[in-house]
């Protein structure tokens, strides 16, 4: 399979700059999501890659080679996107072996591909079904052996599980994630679901208004976000933010701390509210309580708990696991 690097990426529509200067380097085999807000960039760093979209400033490394102004088909890649873009009139089969055909493929290793593939993402009974003979989530898991057939060093998703609903996004989520484990290959995945890239990802890229904002192992951005937009865009329920002063910390201008570690209590407290709304999940309790100054603070409890909604509270933080941030937005770590 194939490593990628990004040097120096910018994209620009006349003056508006969708990506400044992006600086990126994925080894072998890993498999990395970029996440962000809508507009943040992902998806046009994901096609400038792909050669859909041309760079304005920078290079783009696959395997060692410059691919900056190769075509899309040069580029030793396999790209699977939110819409299937299945070719109806084809069978399952057909719509696998196309591309491998229209590169003048021996028909033996197309063959032989094909198999493998059908096998890997369990399709050998469908392969004579039509696409409008099959569910979403088949329908897209022949999308992605339509790009496993053809070998490519680097596979690239956009957001690919996007028009699937819940039940079939844990099912095919599990399926891409154990296809990386059987294929070792090297992945480059764009999704807005968080817990697609927490439960998906080697390391995850975050990026906003078109600048990384921090790279790292999931668990390293949920523990230690480097600057208050991954603090407060990593985790959901998201973390809580709250001015400093709210809790008595003057030299920080936000302070912030996970839902899970906040906790209702019996007289003297930290800060105290209002509950405004409770989330039964079963394996876990939402509460959302209004806190005057310090704004609306999520309590997480791990369990099923009966909170009346109106009542007031009070909330202890734990002090260990609070997040200091200053007026740049930076992490204080001192």
């Amino acid at each position: 399979m194939g490593s990628l690097k990004i040097k120096g990426v910018t994209k620009s529509y006349g003056h508006v700059e969708v990506l400044k200067g992006i600086d990126l380097d994925i080894p072998d085999g890993e498999f990395v999501v970029f996440v962000g807000p809508s507009g943040c960039g992902k998806s046009t760093l994901l096609r400038t890659i792909a050669g859909l979209e041309d760079t304005t400033t920078g290079t783009i490394e696959i395997s060692g080679k410059d691919v900056t102004t190769a075509p899309p088909a040069k580029r030793g890649i396999a790209m699977v996107f939110q819409s299937y873009a299945l070719y109806p009139h084809l069978n399952v089969k057909n719509n696998m072996a196309l591309g491998l055909k229209q590169a003048g493929e021996d028909k033996a290793v197309i063959e032989q591909r094909v198999d493998k593939a059908s096998t890997m993402l369990s399709l050998d009974q469908l392969l004579e079904r039509r696409p409008a003979e099959l569910s979403g989530g088949q329908r897209q898991r022949v999308a992605i052996g339509r790009a496993i057939v053809r070998e490519p060093e680097l596979f690239l998703f956009d957001e690919p599980l996007s028009n699937l609903d819940a039940a079939l996004r844990v099912q095919t989520r599990l399926e891409i994630a154990n296809l990386h484990h059987t294929l070792g290959a090297t992945m480059v995945y764009v999704t807005h679901d968080q817990v697609e890239a927490m439960t998906l990802a080697d390391r995850i890229v975050v990026l906003h208004n078109g600048i990384v904002q921090q790279v790292g192992k999931p668990m390293e951005l949920y523990n230690d976000p480097a600057n208050l937009f991954v603090a407060g865009f990593i985790g959901s329920p998201k973390m809580n933010l709250m001015p400093g002063k709210a809790i008595g910390d003057t030299d920080a201008k936000t302070v912030g701390i996970r839902p899970e570690h906040l906790t209702f209590v019996e007289g003297a407290g930290d800060i105290s509210g209002k509950v405004s709304h409770v989330e039964h999940l079963g394996s876990e309790t939402n509460v959302y309580v209004n806190c005057g100054e310090a704004g609306l603070i999520v309590v997480r409890l791990f369990g099923e708990y009966s909170v009346d909604i109106n009542t007031e509270r009070m909330l202890k933080l734990d002090r260990s696991r609070i997040y200091r941030f200053g007026d740049d937005g930076l992490r204080i770590r001192s």
